[in-house]
Parts: C-alpha cells; structure tokens; sequence
C-alpha cells in the first residue's frame, strides 16, 4: 500500500483550477452511455446527520464518496455537507487520491444537470428561473449558462430579501438577473430547484418548451414538484433504480397514479439517442446523483493534474 505521503491530495482549489465546468459536463455527457447502476448508493445516520457512502467502479478505477449532512451545520456557520472522495486504481485497488469531496459534488451535480438538460432543451432556450439561493443554485446558473444562451435569470428564494441577496450576489453585466416568484417558473424556458423543499415549489401549467430539473432532494419522502406535473411531462432520470428507490418527486407521483415505472427515460437512453424527448411537453429531469459520476469528475481532473495517470475513462 502508498504511504499516506504518496497519495495525491487535491484541495477544492486545485480541484476548481484543474478541471473547468464545461469540461466536467462533457466528461458526464461522454460516460452517460455506461449507464452504470452497479453500485448503490447507502446511508447510516449519525447523532446529527447522515453519512452518505457512494463507491463507484469505472473503467480503470474505482472510489468513494464518503459524505457527511450536518442539518445544523449552516447555523454554526459551517456548510450542511462535508466529506472526502478516495480514488483507487481499479485493478490493484491501491489507493491513488484523496479529493474534496463537498468540491466534487459542488461540481458534479451541475455538470450532471446541464449534460442531460442540453440533450433535452431548445438550443435557443434564453430564460432561467431558479428556485434556491444556496450554493448549489449559484452552480447551477453558471452550468446552464455553459450550455444555452442565457439572458434573463429570475432567482426565487424563501422570502424577497433572500431572492434579492442572491440575486445582486450573482449579478453578470451580461445578464438580466433579479428576484422573481414561483408563477414565473411557468413559462422560463429552463426552471432549476435546488432547495430543501418537502412539499412541491410549484404547481402545474409549465409550458411545454420548458425543461425542469429538481435536484435538491435524494429522499423518498422529499419532493419540490407536484406529481400532477411529472404525470404530464417527459420524466429524464439518471437510472430508473435510483429514481424508484430515492427520488420522492418521482416516487410520490407513482404513488398518487400521475406516473407509472415504465414512462421513465432513462439519462442512458437519452444520451445514446435510444430515446429523444419531444418538444410536445415539458421535459422533468430528476437526479440525486450517482457514485459513478463523481468517479468520472475525479479521474478527469487526475488526468488534468496528473499527465502520468491512465487514460481511458470511458470518455
């Protein structure tokens, strides 16, 4: 086994500096076609919070996500998610690196978005409205702006002050961003939510050009939209175990009869072209993210940092 000294340590830092957005969206959209639902995500909780393990293996190597949620973090002043992600050579099992793993999934989860919203969205797609003020809501403006020519972005938080904050914070010369409302998530032409709903942000009635992604829950029974309005759409989701076992937004829909198993797309499907979603309604892309995605994110910045490591990702 490496000495600890051996082991690579990639710092949120080097990791943002070795492997831009767009660059981690294409690693994503590349790998989509595995469709890997090898490895399952499990959970074990704490005295206060959760642990979240998500091991991974991927042409040439394996890893780990080893995250925490502390729900009382924010209130200290700390982020709700910590943890680590441990990189392997996947023949020897040896390990290769130990990378931030809060980082990772900053980076990850909007790489995993944009890859599957750009397979199913007007290229001319130029409205955002996002429901969220936090970290991963700032994210996901710059990812989908990675992908369609965004100009006007309306920021829906928990009160008009939050909204307001979040939108002068994120505010772009080159950009239209103000505060907005829910009724506004209706008629954008891509609608993000990346909160910590339970009960859904919105009702029904989006217009079919609009593609929605939830992204804010991997709980069963959490959910930020309706059912009525997946029963209605063309659902998008990473795997279908993963969507019937962790995704509530999908999960309660089944249960209320708005949506049965069998009308689900999977991401795999999409992205080798199996199955291509119409403009006829609205798309819904649901995710809770996956092991093998982070491994994807990590070997690809390995790769930036490391010109000695393996090639062959998959991608």
């Amino acid at each position: 086994m490496p000495a600890l000294t051996d082991l690579s340590l990639i710092d949120a830092q080097t990791l943002r500096a070795a492997l831009p957005l767009t660059e981690a969206i294409a690693a994503i959209r590349d790998a989509a076609s595995l469709g890997t639902d090898a490895f399952q995500r499990s959970a074990v909780d704490t005295a206060h919070g959760q642990f979240l393990l998500m091991p991974s293996e991927l042409s040439g190597y394996a890893g780990c996500k080893v995250l925490t949620v502390a729900p009382g973090n924010p209130s200290r002043g700390l982020d709700r998610i910590q943890g680590v992600f441990l990189l392997f050579d996947g023949d020897t099992l040896e390990p290769r690196a130990i990378i931030d793993g809060a980082e990772l999934t900053s980076l990850r989860t909007p790489a995993v978005t944009a890859a599957i919203v750009d397979l199913v969205t007007p290229a001319d797609a130029r409205t955002l409205t996002v429901f969220g003020t936090g970290p991963q809501a700032r994210h996901h403006v710059r990812a989908m702006r990675e992908i369609r020519p965004i100009e006007r972005v309306r920021v829906v938080g928990r009160t008009e002050e939050s909204s307001r904050r979040a939108a002068d914070a994120w505010s772009d010369a080159d950009l239209d961003i103000r505060a907005g409302s829910a009724a506004e998530g209706r008629d954008a032409d891509i609608v993000i939510c990346a909160t910590s709903a339970v009960e859904p942000l919105f009702g029904t009635g989006v217009d079919a050009r609009t593609t929605v992604a939830a992204v804010g829950s991997h709980e069963p029974t959490k959910r930020e939209l309706p059912g009525a309005l997946l029963g209605s759409s063309h659902v998008i989701v990473e795997s279908l175990t993963v969507a019937t076992t962790e995704a509530g937004d999908v999960i309660q829909a089944i249960d209320e009869g708005h949506l049965r198993v069998d009308d689900l797309i999977s991401f795999q499907e999409v992205a080798t072209g199996a199955v291509s979603p119409g403009f006829d309604r609205s798309r819904v892309v649901k995710t809770c993210g996956m092991g093998w995605q982070d491994l994807v994110v990590a070997v690809a910045a390995m790769e930036r940092i490391d010109d000695g490591g393996r090639r062959g990702t998959g991608r």
